[in-house]
């Protein structure tokens, strides 16, 4: 937000420079983006002198052009060629001397000594839109005669400099996002050290000049609306702004538009209470109905958009249709206009959630929604009302012609804050005193109800929406107190931690850099999603997801269940940008609310758990000349799913997997240990599929990392030296029955031999010409090592005798 350093220094009286307003703001938590010098006209007229023309002869080179002699104050007459029509001797003009910088809208240029035509020229006579004050280019400026020779032309225009405070307001501190709220600000700061005080414009000369124009007021949605105030004006003239009311908004970079229209904008970034004007005359019926309007009503803003309504926008209506969407934007007809001359001024308070839905839903930010959406003073309305009303009379003339309407069905209180000093001590670390306590509380208008022994009992204003606790009130004293001033402690008291083994942040970065050694990328999806993505589901239920009560949109109004749905969002993303090719990973929580109500411990109405996805599609390699490019598999994701638990200390061989029993996955593995589910992974269900707009397959993988972390604490890892000893591979093709899996070959070759066998792969699965119907042929290899002895061909023999005999008699196999 833009401060104006004139306009500020009317409500405060400061000598402070605009660098040390800016060092106080910055250390009160105002933080000071930067600070900008601001001209009424750029350049602020530099060189630009009054001077007289002593004598002006057509040009001999020329037919349009004179040579004149200008008389500048400096003792020497300066030769200058000047191309206007009505130059003549005797003339007051301003001339721009050698080395001024002229600019003429986005285009700058410097006057230089030179020859036009032959003859020396040692200046220029301006024209209007040559030094800023005006579009004519008819001709040069001619005075009065009376104006003194050599004055500064800045001198005798008035040229007026000021100072742009650019504040990053932070989403609290909306109470400071008006030129009264920063002086309220820097005013409590500074009464650390001087008797300081900040003033408000009076509105005291307010008054009802006739009853000829009175708008009745109704409220229909008190809730969305818990104030709202009114008053109507007659009988002015829409006409362009005042030379200092242009100017003050022009320093803040706002446009001037018009005398009202300026007055409402001027208003707002006094007292940070959003006004609007409505033609009087456009109110149908001639009341004012604040209400919603049905589901798909046109409404055309003032941008000329027509815009399709929700059911639960806020409208300020007339008897007939809608004029104005309630604290965001105008209405394209019921705006001030040209013709205009009866106005009703509008002053409100309305209830942040609904504008907040409101902008959002339409793609809007004004200044208006800004305020509202964070929260304005509701007690702050009728001030701002009367102050804009006197100004408008004051730049637009007309008459207040009707009472002030002012619904207020239940006003705000302030809010009751009790803080201890024992605390204020304690949180900012430095005994303060009571004094400098209540003096600064004072000069934050926060009142003080009865001091006790141990503490203040408060009432905090409603226009500080961020202090509702008592550490809000001590975070405001030291602000104010000033950070830099908590002198740094000669001790530091500490504490011995011990750090939790294995370190989950260590586990994760171990994780994470072996998957992007692997080609993965990290992403981070959104904890809030579409709650309707759950309906219907019965693994991961509507019934169980944890929904916002105030949700921005309904596209994020409920907490993830699963990581599945934002990386899928993700998938199409990066597709519908010729990314196809995806291996990625994300660590995140996800959220279930358990069905009950146990109101006391209402966090226990809910769990959390973290899970790690990974996502696979497309193809393995980027398309090269070298390799035929091959497309990711089940496999490939089984791959990097069983590497992560190895590298993390559990073997798949003692682990129970079983097929995937769950909606998201067409087909896939469940992976338990000792009865604690570790994973699912799989290929995603062409369901979810299609509902993404998604055309290669996706396989992803779901890691339980909670039950996994809790397992990995109990891994121990073990250390043994190199086997001394060569390893003897042996194969063996083996006929079976379609229904036997591997993992039973596995299981029954280590069943019958446990002292020298090491290894059980398989390496190829043969079904086609040559085997019976029924069966097939798997080719498993065997690798075998006795860790004392070199083993011998008698030793490998019976025991590849023994498994062949083990696979006959347990399941039925033959050799190929």
């Amino acid at each position: 937000m833009n401060i104006s350093y004139s306009w500020l220094k009317d409500y405060i009286d400061i000598d402070l420079s605009p660098e040390e307003i800016a060092k106080i703001l910055t250390q009160i938590g105002l933080e000071v983006g930067g600070i900008e010098e601001v001209e009424t006209v750029k350049g602020g007229m530099n060189g630009l002198v009054i001077g007289e023309v002593v004598t002006c002869e057509p040009h001999p080179n020329s037919d349009h052009l004179s040579k004149t002699t200008v008389n500048v104050g400096t003792g020497e007459l300066l030769s200058i060629v000047c191309g206007a029509p009505n130059v003549a001797a005797g003339q007051k003009v301003v001339v721009a001397t050698i080395g001024t910088t002229l600019y003429m809208g986005k285009e700058e240029f410097t006057i230089k000594k030179s020859k036009i035509r032959g003859e020396a020229s040692e200046g220029m006579i301006c024209a209007e839109d040559e030094i800023g004050i005006g579009t004519d280019h008819a001709g040069i400026i001619v005075l009065p005669g009376n104006v003194q020779v050599g004055m500064p032309a800045k001198d005798y225009y008035n040229i007026q400099s000021d100072w742009c405070i650019e504040v990053d307001l932070t989403p609290n501190r909306i109470d400071a996002a008006s030129h009264i709220g920063v002086a309220r600000d820097l005013a409590a700061y500074l009464r650390n050290t001087v008797e300081q005080g900040y003033k408000k414009p009076s509105v005291e000369g307010f008054k009802v000049d006739n009853h000829n124009l009175e708008i009745p007021v109704e409220v229909k949605n008190p809730e969305a609306c818990p104030r709202y105030s009114g008053v109507t004006i007659s009988g002015v003239t829409i006409k362009e702004s005042p030379e200092w009311l242009k100017r003050r908004l022009k320093t803040i970079g706002l446009s001037p538009i018009n005398n009202v229209v300026d007055v409402t904008n001027y208003v707002l970034y006094e007292t940070g209470q959003p006004l609007h004007a409505f033609d009087a005359n456009e109110i149908n019926g001639g009341k004012v109905i604040v209400s919603t309007l049905n589901n798909g009503t046109k409404f055309v803003t003032l941008d000329g958009v027509e815009r399709s309504l929700n059911e639960n926008d806020l409208m300020i209506c007339n008897t007939e249709n809608g004029m104005c969407i309630g604290g965001v934007f105008g209405g394209l007809t019921s705006g001030v206009k040209d013709s205009t001359t009866n106005i009703f001024l509008e002053s409100a308070c309305f209830d942040p959630v609904f504008i907040r839905k409101t902008a959002r839903r339409h793609g809007l930010n004004t200044d208006a929604s800004f305020r509202f959406e964070r929260g304005t003073d509701p007690n702050g309305v009728i001030y701002a009302l009367k102050r804009a009303a006197m100004l408008i009379k004051e730049v637009a003339g007309g008459s207040i012609s009707s009472e002030i309407v002012d619904i207020y069905p239940e006003p705000v209180a302030d809010f009751k804050v009790d803080v201890s000093f024992a605390n204020i001590k304690r949180l900012i670390g430095k005994e303060l005193g009571k004094e400098t306590i209540k003096n600064i509380l004072a000069s934050l208008e926060i009142g003080i109800e009865n001091e006790t022994e141990t503490g203040l009992p408060l009432l905090v204003p409603p226009y500080r929406v961020d202090v509702k606790r008592e550490a809000d009130v001590i975070e405001e004293i030291l602000r104010i107190y000033g950070y830099n001033n908590v002198e740094i402690p000669t001790q530091v008291n500490a504490s011995l931690q011990t750090a939790e083994k294995p370190d989950p942040n260590q586990v994760r970065n171990l994780v994470a850099e072996m998957l992007t050694a692997q080609g993965f990328n990290e992403i981070w999806s959104n904890s809030l999603t579409k709650a309707g993505y759950y309906d219907g589901l019965s693994n991961y239920g509507e019934a169980q997801t944890v929904k916002l009560l105030n949700p921005l949109s309904a596209d994020l109004n409920g907490m993830r269940q699963t990581l599945l749905f934002g990386g899928l969002e993700c998938v199409a993303f990066n597709a519908n940008r010729q990314n196809k090719n995806l291996r990625m990973f994300e660590f995140g929580n996800c959220y279930f609310y358990k069905g009950t109500e146990l109101k006391d411990h209402p966090e226990k109405n809910y769990r959390e758990e973290e899970h790690l996805g990974l996502f696979v599609t497309g193809a393995k390699e980027s398309e090269s000349w070298s390799e035929k490019q091959q497309l990711t598999s089940f496999f490939s994701l089984k791959t990097y799913a069983e590497n992560i638990l190895k590298r993390l200390g559990f073997s798949t061989d003692q682990m129970q997997i079983s097929e995937v029993a769950n909606e998201f996955w067409a087909e896939g593995l469940s992976y338990s240990f000792n009865n604690k589910h570790l994973l699912n992974l799989g290929i995603v269900a062409k369901k979810w599929i299609k509902k993404f707009d998604i055309e290669n397959p996706v396989y992803y993988a779901d890691f339980d990392w909670d039950s996994i972390s809790i397992l990995h604490k109990k891994h121990k890892v073990l250390f043994e030296e190199l086997p001394k000893f060569p390893a003897v591979r042996r194969d063996l093709a083996l006929l079976l029955d379609k229904s036997v899996k591997f993992s039973k070959i596995k299981e029954l070759a280590f069943y019958a031999e446990r002292k020298i066998l090491r290894e059980v792969d398989l390496f190829d699965v043969y079904e086609g010409k040559g085997v019976p119907e029924g069966k097939k042929s798997y080719a498993v290899s065997f690798i075998l090592r006795d860790d004392k002895v070199t083993l011998n061909d008698k030793l490998i023999e019976k025991t590849m005798q023994k498994l062949v005999e083990t696979y006959k008699r347990e399941l039925g196999a033959e050799l190929r």
